[in-house]
């Protein structure tokens, strides 16, 4: 069902810094602008608490937790990370506890994720 690709993101920005192809347009229209696709992410780490709305043209991994809304190319949260508000992205990846609503053309919830709200997807895997 997943398989882990080795190639590198290329410079067009399609890929989401991990390997994944992202394709097709943004499912919501409060997505920031493209970016230059640098493939950088940005990280908030375990011992990192953000209160506020996060926006970001590029990937965003949250290791510690966020209160506010975030808009992203894709999105992970990680395992013990929390996430209190909206989530919209290209791609969200759930490992940490979610509560908020979730907009994504690809929604992945793992079994250390905990997701308690409503899920707008095209793909969903569980």
């Amino acid at each position: 069902m997943f398989r882990k690709d080795e190639k590198a993101p290329d410079a067009s920005g399609s890929g989401d810094g991990y390997g994944n192809q992202t394709g097709g347009a943004p499912t919501a229209s409060t997505r920031p602008a493209a970016s230059s696709g640098s493939g950088e992410h940005s990280v908030i780490s375990a011992g990192l608490r953000v209160i506020g709305n996060l926006e970001s043209d590029e990937d965003v991994e949250v290791r510690g937790s966020v209160e506010g809304d975030i808009t992203s190319r894709s999105l992970t949260v990680s395992a013990g990370a929390v996430v209190k508000g909206a989530i919209t992205a290209d791609s969200v990846n759930i490992a940490g506890t979610v509560d908020g609503e979730v907009t994504a053309d690809r929604v992945t919830i793992s079994k250390t994720g905990d997701m308690h709200g409503d899920i707008t997807y095209k793909t969903l895997a569980i």
